[in-house]
């Protein structure tokens, strides 16, 4: 198995006070979810997730911010916070604390959007932050194409650095297989993954590119 641990991050900037507050929101939450399965107090997050039908329909528009702030076990939360804490702070050393915040929610926003655009009738419910991070994700791609992943080989615990654009470019061809390979009834929100992408992505070249370029420079 194989995922990152890091990356070349940028000097100065803001501090990412609202990268970890959103980080440590999520693990409270999740926290809140284990305790309340563990003490029989059903499924406390069900008025909280996303259902694109319901979405759709005009009901709980509630959810399409709330949803990104709930879990469906340990290995999404891992998964999702682990690229939080890596990536997140490099776009909000160089946009400063508010206008991250306004960015990640945005991002996790039109995600969700994404998602329903593949099933507007679906009543599953959907859960996760990895809308939000995929936009967190799509900016760093412009802002820092050259930048270098820290990789970690689990077998024997090697470590070895890819370079961004390939391993985003790895991880999206993998969303649109996903999305081409979509049949509806897949546990992964491929469209939202992908929706938060292209959002980041179009937002931080469009925005904040330039800045981005310049703080780099003077590192």
């Amino acid at each position: 198995m194989i995922f990152p641990i890091g990356d070349d991050n940028i000097k100065g900037g803001y501090k990412p006070y609202v990268s970890y507050t959103f980080i440590a929101l999520n693990i409270l939450i999740f926290v809140a979810e284990v305790f309340a399965a563990m003490n029989h107090m059903g499924d406390i997050t069900a008025p909280y997730d996303a259902v694109p039908l319901h979405i759709m329909s005009g009901d709980e528009l509630h959810t399409i911010v709330s949803y990104m702030f709930l879990h469906g076990g340990f290995m999404h939360i891992f998964g999702n916070m682990l690229f939080l804490w890596i990536f997140a702070d490099n776009i909000e050393a160089i946009i400063g604390n508010v206008h991250f915040a306004f960015f990640y929610l945005m991002g996790g926003i039109i995600s969700c959007f994404g998602h329903i655009a593949l099933v507007p009738g679906s009543e599953i419910p959907m859960v996760g932050a990895s809308g939000a991070i995929s936009a967190v994700t799509g900016a760093y791609v412009v802002c820092f194409p050259k930048s270098r992943i820290k990789m970690l080989f689990l077998l024997g615990f090697r470590k070895f650095y890819l370079g961004a654009l390939y391993f985003f470019g790895f991880w999206f061809f993998e969303q649109m297989t996903g999305v081409l390979g979509f049949s509806g009834d897949s546990n992964t929100a491929w469209g939202a993954h992908i929706g938060g992408f292209v959002f980041g992505a179009l937002y931080a070249w469009i925005v904040f590119r330039k800045k981005a370029r310049t703080r780099t420079a003077s590192s």
